[in-house]
């Protein structure tokens, strides 16, 4: 067989990169993907879709063992919650989801390399697989999809008790305490699924709160339902070291002028994460790095080499699949000549798929004040939503900015029931330049808990009814 040529070649099949293929496709390019490990990404297998079976078979745990009688539930006799049987679910659904993606490139008439791309020129990729067998490649476009990977703390190497998500969600067994460094997503989603296992845990955090990134109002709300929850929360706090004892994990801590040792049965690192810039042979391209350290681009993804692009992680932008999806759809788009529409990063919804769950947008009120906004907020708490009351949860509020001068909306602040859901209406209005007062005569059904949403919205435009 002669060596192979493709309009695109895409390394790497995350979400970015196979929706990029997916839409190249759709445009009638001729289209490769090279993946080494994860069809699907780490997100479907490793990262956002089993966490988030974890995370309800968590949910379920904690209702029966601390809003049974509230909800009249009585049984008799030990319930036991099989968090063996729960983590084979979650290898199902990623399982699935990964089929899923192999029909889709199959469907779309995407050739599928499997093995590492590194690239020996600038229209030349080597595919290395790991029977040894390797295939060279050309190309007239490439879209460089490589993800990201865990930071580590400093002095600091994985080992069976020192781990990463990945090591984390994959096992099977439970430890009985470990140590989670990092407050952000991964950090309080698995604190919430472990502590509903009863594992103890404890979270350190650099930062001065839980989910730093985050408004500091839905910060505290978070505080008071994981104390309640039993997860002990140590912010303004550094890890000084760590030790794997062989039995355990030696944890020192530092923070308010005092050190202190935590002892665990495992430490789950949780701070970050860093672009896969290394052995994909960029120095072969001339593509070039940012001073972070990721690959640079322009508002559509491209590089200082034209006919190389680069999404998602590796760039470092929004670190989040649904980023990497829209870069890869503009970046698709823009490589096939169509019609496509650049990403502004600040209005990118965000996620948080602790209990209560955390959802964002847009400028949080401390940034919008220091931008120089005339910044109007309004906040409706789910204590007085129907919907919420039919729940048994009436935790959380939203929280939504404006700008006085124009009415256009600035951002949104949710904690509470499945507010990952409620987002859509308001980052359309932002992205469409619809006002508060535009966006406040859209109806909502009854009892929602959306209409929490359209209830700030109204008190945006001076009319809040139920409150």
């Amino acid at each position: 067989m002669g060596q192979r040529h493709f309009d695109l070649v895409v390394l790497g099949a995350g979400p970015g990169g196979y929706v990029t293929a997916i839409r190249a496709a759709q445009l009638g390019l001729k289209t490769a993907v090279i993946e080494e490990k994860y069809w699907g990404g780490v997100c479907l297998n490793v990262g956002c879709i089993p966490s988030k079976a974890l995370l309800r078979n968590a949910e379920l745990a904690h209702l029966f063992q601390n809003e049974a009688d509230f909800f009249g539930i009585k049984v008799d006799g030990k319930v036991e919650f099989d968090f063996g049987k729960a983590h084979s679910r979650s290898r199902e659904v990623a399982d699935g989801r990964v089929k899923g993606v192999h029909y889709l490139m199959k469907k779309n008439k995407i050739t599928e390399l499997n093995g590492r791309g590194t690239f020996t020129d600038d229209h030349t990729v080597e595919v290395s697989g790991e029977d040894g067998a390797t295939e060279t490649v050309t190309f007239d476009h490439a879209v460089i999809a490589a993800g990201s990977s865990t930071k580590l703390l400093p002095g600091t190497e994985l080992s069976e008790r020192v781990v990463t998500y990945e090591e984390q969600i994959l096992t099977d067994t439970l430890p009985e305490s470990i140590v989670i460094a990092g407050a952000g997503a991964i950090g309080v989603e698995f604190a919430y699924v472990l502590a509903n296992y009863g594992v103890d845990v404890t979270i350190v955090e650099f930062l001065d709160r839980l989910v730093p990134t985050e408004d500091e109002e839905v910060s505290k709300e978070l505080g008071r339902a994981y104390k309640k929850l039993g997860v002990k929360v140590m912010t303004s706090t550094r890890v000084e070291s760590v030790e794997d004892t062989g039995e355990g994990v030696r944890v020192t801590v530092s923070g308010g002028g005092k050190e202190q040792t935590l002892e665990a049965d495992k430490l789950l690192q949780a701070i970050g994460f860093a672009p896969n810039v290394e052995g994909y042979g960029l120095e072969k391209t001339g593509v070039e790095l940012t001073d972070r350290g990721a690959i640079g681009i322009d508002s559509r993804g491209r590089t200082n080499v034209p006919h190389i692009f680069a999404i998602g992680d590796v760039t470092a932008k929004l670190m989040l699949a649904h980023t990497a999806e829209a870069m890869g759809i503009v970046a698709a788009e823009t490589i096939a000549g169509a019609e496509t529409q650049e990403i502004d990063y600040r209005f990118i919804p965000r996620a948080t798929y602790c209990q209560p769950q955390i959802a964002s947008f847009g400028y949080s009120e401390k940034e919008a004040r220091e931008a120089g906004f005339d910044v109007q907020v309004a906040k409706f708490p789910f204590m007085a939503n129907g919907k919420a009351h039919g729940l048994g949860d009436t935790r959380g509020f939203v929280k939504i900015l404006s700008d006085g001068k124009y009415g256009e909306f600035l951002g949104a602040h949710m904690i509470g029931p499945d507010v990952t859901e409620l987002l859509p209406e308001l980052t359309l209005a932002q992205q469409w330049d619809l006002t508060v007062h535009e966006v406040a005569r859209n109806i909502h059904a009854h009892p929602t808990l959306s209409e929490a949403v359209k209830e700030a919205v109204h008190g945006l435009a001076g009319h809040m009814i139920n409150m």
